[in-house]
């Protein structure tokens, strides 16, 4: 579990297992469901059908069993889930020492209250924990996410132009970061 000092809101940042995964599945859509309406490009189209969300979160927990993955979420005071972001473990066998970084997502309700500083520091912590000393990540190019992630440490690989599309259907540029443990 992991506090940020000097943060006075009683966020608390977890890993979860395969059980408390799968229990997370409703929650975890509502968070989803939540940025995608708000316009965060990650993977889904307008609009998001409820349905489709948690047939995501059951893949995701299916891989967190198989300990493909590692999720973590992010819990207010009365334990409400506010973010998430997870790590994917399975790597190809010339690259054991890397994981992506997939999800990133925090509740528009919760935002700019430390949530996602908060998941990255954990996210470095498991990612250590798990053996892997390069992170990489992608999001879109001039987000606020895009400026998270420079000020959190990580380093701009590069950009590719209309490599995705935004819920709406418009394109958007994609940043690659990387981070050396």
């Amino acid at each position: 579990m992991t506090e940020m000092p000097g943060m006075t809101e009683p966020i608390t940042v977890r890993r979860v297992g395969a059980d408390e995964a799968a229990a997370c599945i409703e929650a975890l859509a509502d968070v989803l469901i939540d940025c995608v309406a708000g316009g965060a490009s990650v993977s889904f189209m307008l609009p998001l059908p409820r349905e489709k969300a948690l047939q995501f979160w059951r893949g995701v927990a299916d891989g967190v069993a198989r300990a493909e993955r590692v999720l973590l979420i992010a819990q207010d005071g009365e334990g409400q889930i506010l973010g998430t972001v997870q790590i994917i473990l399975s790597m190809p066998d010339n690259q054991p020492h890397r994981a992506d970084v997939a999800k990133m997502l925090v509740h528009r309700k919760a935002r700019r209250r430390g949530v996602a500083q908060r998941l990255l520091a954990a996210l470095d912590d498991a990612a250590r924990e798990a053996g892997k000393s390069v992170l990489v990540l992608d999001t879109v190019t001039g987000g606020d996410a895009e400026r998270l992630y420079a000020r959190a440490g990580w380093q701009r690989a590069g950009v590719v132009p209309k490599y995705a599309l935004m819920p709406d259907g418009e394109f958007c540029g994609t940043t690659f970061f990387y981070k050396h443990l």
